[in-house]
């Protein structure tokens, strides 16, 4: 089994996603290289998500991180070869990949993320979101000090979208991300959360907790675009549209409301489209 997890190493492109929407506009060398972190990101989520027990998962994670030490070795595996150019050409920071890779592993435990401190689900944030971030930001060429500043916001906005729009999807593999201060804020208390994800997703006073988590939501994007009005050549071109595109998904979500049932959320095509068409004319 370990053998197969690690054989699907670089899984292929989704079209349909708002990042690869987002980074077509860029230029052939960067599409390339951003293509390849994204196919890094996929597979060792890929791994993190999948059905192998956990003790598995961890091994399989455990490869990754010595395959990646092999590229800045000089001795990258064959599937990492063109990733290892890129790594070269663009100065990609070790340390970045491993953090991703220490992400998936706390999604690899033995008992699944559910109603993790706020501590802690800031580490997830940073090591899952921002990581990929402070890797993306030197491909496109922001200026270091306002690099890492975007990916530290960005990062954790996306994130944040993310597991407000996943609550159901992630309960029903028994993770829960939203933290446990503003669950027990809301009311839901240490009994509910010992409970599980499932019940956690479907208490009536959820909705109180997904606002509050949505508010630090906005303060992130709130400071990613001061970041990106300073950066408004070709080099912030791509972040922005990322950050258009998930803060609508997170506008629509709060539309929606956060009561139980909830039903799924996705930009629509043309929806999509418009966001492109604003953020990259001119």
């Amino acid at each position: 089994m370990l053998t197969e997890i690690r054989a699907a190493a670089l899984p292929a492109e989704r079209p349909s996603s708002s990042f690869h929407m987002a980074m077509r506009i860029l230029p052939a060398p960067q599409r390339a290289a951003m293509f390849d972190i994204y196919a890094f990101c996929r597979a060792v989520d890929d791994i993190a998500d999948g059905a192998a027990p956990p003790p598995v998962k961890r091994a399989a994670l455990a490869g990754w991180h010595a395959d990646i030490d092999a590229c800045y070795l000089g001795i990258a595996p064959p599937q990492l070869r063109t990733l290892a150019r890129h790594i070269a050409g663009f100065g990609l920071a070790c340390a970045d990949f491993h953090a991703v890779i220490d992400g998936m592993l706390m999604d690899a435990q033995d008992r699944p993320l559910c109603a993790p401190p706020a501590a802690t689900l800031d580490l997830y944030c940073d090591r899952v979101a921002c990581a990929v971030g402070r890797l993306s930001v030197r491909v496109f060429g922001l200026p270091p000090d306002d690099g890492m500043l975007l990916a530290q916001h960005l990062g954790r906005a996306l994130q944040l979208t993310n597991i407000l729009r996943d609550i159901d999807e992630d309960a029903a593999i028994g993770r829960a991300y939203l933290p446990r201060e503003d669950l027990a804020a809301a009311g839901i208390g240490t009994a509910v959360c010992a409970a599980g994800a499932e019940a956690i997703a479907a208490h009536p006073a959820l909705p109180a907790a997904c606002a509050a988590v949505a508010a630090q939501a906005l303060v992130h994007y709130d400071a990613a675009r001061l970041v990106l009005e300073r950066n408004r050549g070709p080099a912030g071109r791509a972040p922005r549209l990322m950050s258009a595109t998930y803060r609508a998904v997170l506008a629509r979500l709060a539309a929606r409301g956060w009561q139980h049932p909830r039903a799924a959320l996705k930009l629509g095509k043309f929806t999509r489209i418009g966001i492109l068409l604003r953020h990259t004319m001119g």
